[in-house]
């Protein structure tokens, strides 16, 4: 409770706050942090808060506050912000190339869910049991008795919604299907955001992830299933970044398979890498190559092509696998 009241004290001083997401964007990333931003608005009169994020999703354009999120690129780097927020970043270097901003803020706050979060802010608000950053947010709201409406309620159920893929990863407990009832009853309708979030993927979403999937390729007795994805496939398709989300998912629901990863090429010879399992700790293969996140669901960035990285990576695995 004392990190809690730290921050509802650094919240109500602070002038000048900014908040960054990590550097892909998901349905959590987004509605944690346009969510806290809304709540620091709703309860502190605070209107200059900056929301930063990398890119816009076009999956998640439907959020009609993502609109009120700048770029990185839009912010003058030499402000020193009294109060300096990050939200489901697991790892300060997943933080949209922002660290300099963070780190020089008179106070950091790092919220998170990620179990191999370290800790990197003045005060940590870390729930490794948590389904997702906004259940911490939702969380520490109810806890400061902050008032919640029903924008909140939105962004906040998304978070939710999204990191339990709908309420079916091994994430979810009794307190996120309560956390869930208490934000439908402040206004969050659960059949409108499913279908936002699930049912509305552009074409070139739906055409990009059946090729990636008929192109996977299975190893270990078809233990291991991996894809790789080009940027050529992606000029191809005309797909946008985000537009990879869910695939190493469909790879993992294959009833043979321990290990999933989405390899995708990257600019300047790197390589970005989605890892799923069954039971296998994929947060501890992604940490090994510096990135992060969950036992069955984790990433990374590889300075190396793809096809250097897939060696890397399978022979982390197969550690693993057979350990």
């Amino acid at each position: 409770m004392q990190n809690l009241k730290e921050l509802q004290e650094n919240i109500k001083n602070a002038n000048n706050i900014i908040i960054f997401s990590h550097v892909n964007p998901d349905g959590d990333t987004l509605g944690s942090m346009i969510g806290l931003s809304k709540l620091i608005e709703l309860n502190f009169n605070k209107k200059t808060t900056n929301v930063i994020i990398g890119r816009k999703p076009d999956t998640y354009a439907f959020l009609n506050s993502i609109d009120e999120c700048r770029s990185n690129n839009d912010i003058d780097k030499e402000t020193i912000y009294d109060l300096a927020i990050a939200v489901d970043v697991a790892a300060k270097d997943r933080m949209v190339d922002m660290q300099e901003v963070y780190f020089k803020a008179k106070k950091s706050i790092n919220i998170d869910h990620h179990i191999t979060n370290n800790g990197y802010g003045n005060i940590n608000i870390i729930d490794a049991n948590a389904s997702s950053c906004a259940e911490v947010i939702y969380g520490l709201a109810k806890a400061l008795n902050w008032e919640i409406n029903q924008e909140t309620a939105e962004l906040l159920y998304i978070g939710i919604l999204t990191d339990t893929g709908g309420f079916r990863f091994e994430n979810t407990s009794p307190k996120v299907f309560n956390y869930a009832a208490e934000l439908s009853e402040q206004g969050a309708n659960p059949t409108k955001l499913y279908r936002l979030c699930y049912e509305s993927k552009p074409k070139a979403m739906a055409l990009l992830n059946a090729y990636a999937i008929q192109n996977a390729v299975f190893k270990e007795n078809d233990k291991i299933a991996y894809t790789i994805i080009t940027k050529e496939d992606m000029k191809n398709f005309n797909a946008k970044g985000d537009y990879t989300e869910g695939i190493s998912e469909s790879l993992r629901q294959i009833n043979t398979t321990e290990v999933s990863m989405l390899l995708k090429e990257s600019e300047n010879q790197t390589t970005k890498v989605s890892l799923r399992s069954k039971n296998i700790d994929v947060a501890k293969i992604a940490e090994t190559f510096g990135g992060g996140g969950h036992h069955f669901a984790a990433g990374c960035t590889i300075q190396k092509p793809p096809k250097i990285a897939l060696e890397k990576l399978m022979e982390e695995i197969k550690k693993s696998l057979y350990e």
